[in-house]
């Protein structure tokens, strides 16, 4: 039986979904909401005083999401279970004065976001997304999904050593083109807030960010691998949210109270106040004890009993480069989703925290793997370590294995985000 046999692909259809849905961290957290309000989610803004009502509630704030599920008879001390993830890819931002051009061609100012690998953004056909702020101080959407954009490469005749050694430089050789002409100081707002249906003038703020419009696909002869964009980490946001709505709409009797963490910023550093590494989900977490009456020995409990799944993508062995590998780790395609160790805590993984994945997994029927850094290469790290010592919660960090991480177009199997979300579904059930 072939890999494509084995699985129904109805998640994977609907991760391509969610992939294209989400060119940005403000897109992919409005999607997960819409989503999350289909089974009874309802939003409550952080400027409100909250009630201690039982259902699912969620907190919007710009590019991140926290949404949890109280379920009936949970106490003030019921400890939580949380998968987190982060929203945000490396790619491209546009800079405050967008507007350049040299040479009878008219560009787009960028910065270079997270690390990415610069050269799969050449010769792209790139879109534009993001959110405008406007002068009341609301926020607009806007995703012009089509070529709009492209990075141009310099052609081989005038760089004859290019497939000796490539190097980009990021500030004279990223910045993409969109047309021919003179350059106009405005152009590209006014022509974005035309797409997006409101007055140039109204536009004080911006958050855009060039992206492929390529949609995702199937590959291979028997479609058992996925390529998309914007993979690391949407795949681990959309099966937060398939999980959280999973356990959130079935009649098992839950002991904890679920959470999806989805945080924006992880690729910078995870300082922001939308970040892993700000007040958010402590905020959400206490707010929520609090509003059902608890106090902060409630709170300092329902801690200590929490338990996180950091779910972030990881490195597939690569069949071209499988030195690079730690010699007895070599995580593969459609093998299930991975356990991410490192012992000086580059993720937050230990004896402990594999026991409870691999309970997870086993209650899911699904298989699962070990990532380890080949000890002579330098190790990555995400939102686990970060979570587990901002909030002394105990973290465990998993994740899809993958290729081509931090491309503008990445790769994994078909089959590893419907096992992941399983064992997403089976974690936060208990």
């Amino acid at each position: 039986m072939s890999s494509a046999a084995r699985f129904d692909r109805g998640h994977t259809d609907d991760l391509m979904s969610f992939l294209m849905a989400g060119p940005s961290p403000y897109h992919a957290v409005a999607e997960a909401a819409a989503r999350l309000e289909k089974v009874g989610f309802r939003q409550v803004a952080e400027t409100d005083a909250w009630e201690g009502t039982t259902g699912g509630k969620y907190v919007l704030r710009g590019g991140a999401i926290v949404a949890w599920y109280v379920p009936e008879g949970a106490e003030p001390h019921t400890p939580f279970r949380i998968v987190g993830a982060h929203t945000d890819s490396p790619n491209l931002r546009v800079k405050p004065l967008p507007d350049a051009g040299n040479e009878g061609w008219r560009q787009v100012a960028v910065e270079v976001y997270g690390g990415t690998l610069l050269n799969t953004w050449l010769d792209r056909d790139l879109g534009l997304a993001g959110r405008l702020t406007l002068r009341d101080g609301s926020h607009r959407l806007v995703n012009i999904d089509r070529a709009l954009l492209r990075v141009p490469q310099l052609a081989v005749h005038l760089d004859r050593s290019v497939n000796e050694g490539m190097k980009l430089d990021k500030q004279r050789h990223m910045q993409p083109v969109w047309g021919l002409g003179e350059v106009h100081e405005g152009d590209l707002i006014a022509y974005v807030a035309q797409e997006a249906g409101v007055d140039a003038e109204d536009v004080t703020g911006w958050d855009l960010m060039p992206h492929a419009v390529e949609p995702p696909s199937y590959l291979g002869r028997d479609e058992e691998l996925l390529a998309g964009p914007r993979m690391d980490n949407l795949i681990s946001v959309h099966a937060g949210v398939a999980a959280l709505a999973a356990v959130a709409s079935g009649d098992v009797e839950l002991p904890y109270i679920p959470v999806l963490a989805a945080f924006d910023h992880e690729e910078s550093g995870s300082q922001s106040d939308t970040g892993a590494d700000g007040p958010l989900l402590g905020a959400v977490l206490e707010r929520s004890v609090f509003a059902r009456g608890g106090t902060y020995e409630d709170k300092a409990r329902a801690v200590a009993g929490t338990i996180c799944l950091s779910s972030d993508t990881g490195h597939a062995v690569h069949p071209n480069y499988a030195e690079r590998h730690d010699p007895t780790h070599h995580p593969r395609a459609n093998g299930g989703p991975i356990l991410k160790v490192n012992v000086n805590q580059r993720y937050a993984t230990d004896g402990a925290g594999r026991a409870v994945f691999a309970a997870a997994c086993e209650k899911a029927g699904v298989a699962w793997q070990t990532f380890v850094s080949n000890n002579s290469m330098p190790c990555g790290t995400t939102i686990g370590p970060i979570t587990s010592a901002r909030h002394g919660i105990q973290t465990v960090d998993i994740g899809v294995a993958i290729l081509s991480m931090h491309s503008a177009r990445e790769l994994c199997g078909a089959d590893d985000p419907y096992l992941l979300a399983n064992a997403l579904t089976a974690f936060l059930e208990g």
